[in-house]
């Protein structure tokens, strides 16, 4: 399902966050957001997703402009692992997995053979199944990052958008994520802090700085030295990966030079 973003602005606690964002994501392909901590991130995925609002702009999924949609149908369209969720839900893990079957029209407690199939499925797929029958309030960081991802994918959407899910992961695991959601055929947007993960597993990479899209395309053509310092405020150097022969970035030292905030790099 293709995506289009289309002069997106938001506001959060009545200011602005981003900023006239334009994007657009093939069908199938994956998109890494990436960009400084307070960049805008999450609050374009929120609005993109329907979770938060846009103050102006659109999102158009198919051609569909989500603000026609009713919250179920949206749901069936997208599916979200957000940064902030509850950490007290005292229910099982399998049971939480399953939420993700209500806008198909089952809910908690009445869950079909089918429903529960696919909850298990998805379990397996991000190497959770053992947890099915503990309390997600009781499991670590990284078990809950897999286990949301599992209801994400229980929902079976055609989009998946991803806010940092590799977050309490360790580099196992963030290899392992990665590499799940860029196989699922669907389409994908997902927010990254590790660029060197953005670049290995995206098609392409949208750069925000201050709620601004200053850069956007493949990640070879992107993430080079010279955006690197101009929206991190980073040096770094540039190699080739002797196996894959991508670019990889070694980040040295703060940059003595300023940072253009919301400056095109391209």
């Amino acid at each position: 399902m293709r995506v289009d973003i289309d002069g997106l602005s938001a506001h959060r606690g009545g200011r602005p966050v981003v900023t006239d964002v334009s994007i657009a994501v093939p069908s199938g392909s994956v998109l890494g957001l990436i960009g400084p901590n307070g960049s805008g991130k999450s609050t374009l995925l929120r609005a993109v997703s329907g979770i938060g609002r846009a103050s102006s702009g659109r999102v158009r999924f198919d051609g569909v402009d989500a603000a026609t949609l009713s919250r179920r149908d949206l749901a069936r369209r997208v599916a979200v692992m957000a940064q902030e969720h509850s950490e007290e839900f005292e229910i099982t893990v399998l049971d939480l997995v399953l939420l993700g079957r209500i806008p198909h029209g089952r809910g908690f407690g009445r869950d079909s053979e089918h429903d529960i199939s696919l909850a298990e499925a998805a379990l397996d797929r991000v190497g959770a199944r053992r947890l099915a029958g503990r309390r997600f309030a009781a499991l670590s960081g990284g078990e809950r990052q897999r286990v949301l991802l599992a209801r994400a994918l229980t929902q079976d959407t055609p989009v998946l958008i991803l806010d940092e899910p590799t977050n309490h992961l360790d580099i196992a695991h963030q290899l392992e994520l990665l590499e799940l959601v860029t196989t699922t055929e669907r389409t994908v947007l997902v927010a990254l802090h590790d660029l060197n993960l953005a670049a290995r597993s995206c098609d392409a990479v949208a750069v925000l700085a201050d709620g601004r899209l200053v850069a956007l395309g493949e990640p070879d053509d992107v993430l080079d030295t010279t955006a690197i310092r101009t929206v991190f405020g980073v040096d770094s150097t540039a190699v080739r990966h002797p196996a894959t022969g991508r670019r990889h970035l070694i980040f040295d030292a703060r940059s003595p030079h300023p940072v253009s905030k919301g400056t095109p790099v391209r």
